[in-house]
């Protein structure tokens, strides 16, 4: 009798050993830590957003770094630029598409460009997202900018979680978007 007792409980051990191991992306899923939020700032994968404060186009200040109830797009352009110019109407287009979910804002660093010629740019585009102007290059530089377009994808917790030198095909953007969004 007791030796009917411990193969019944090695048979039992045996298959939860069994069903753990099937169950365990389940498991792991359930007991998954969100990664820890990073201490320093800077302008790299994985930091916290360097925050900053611009007036744009429409007149309005709008401020990015920090916590916010949606992911956030950033990118610092030139009316010049010539990939600026091929990547302005996909951006136009993922603006409107996640607009519920992502805010975008393209950066003018007007210290390398003329705001007339900006203007012109956001009116032959027809840009519907805010246009901050970093009118002395500050920003850019926070953001160690050293391409246009410069593109940097920030989470809803205001870490970097990219940042894209020059343009990317519509759908590779698009991908990166979609993966920014879902964090």
């Amino acid at each position: 009798m007791k030796r009917n007792i411990y193969i019944l409980l090695g048979v039992v051990l045996l298959v939860g050993i069994a069903l753990a191991q099937n169950a365990g992306d389940g498991i792991a899923a359930v007991f998954k830590q969100e990664e820890p939020m990073p201490t320093e700032t800077g302008p790299r994968a994985g930091l916290l957003a360097p925050t900053f404060s611009l007036t744009a186009m429409d007149g309005k200040t709008y401020s990015v770094g920090g916590a916010k109830d949606k992911a956030t797009f950033v990118s610092f352009w030139a009316s010049w630029c010539e990939p600026c110019k091929q990547e302005a109407p996909e951006l136009n287009r993922m603006a409107a598409k996640y607009k519920d979910k992502l805010d975008m804002y393209g950066v003018n660093v007007t210290s390398y460009d003329k705001l007339k010629d900006a203007k012109a740019f956001v009116d032959e585009y027809q840009l519907t997202f805010p246009i901050p102007l970093d009118e002395k290059g500050t920003v850019y530089a926070q953001y160690n900018g050293v391409a246009f377009p410069t593109n940097v994808l920030i989470d809803s917790r205001g870490v970097i979680q990219e940042i894209v030198l020059g343009i990317l095909p519509e759908k590779e953007l698009e991908r990166k978007i979609k993966k920014l969004i879902a964090n």
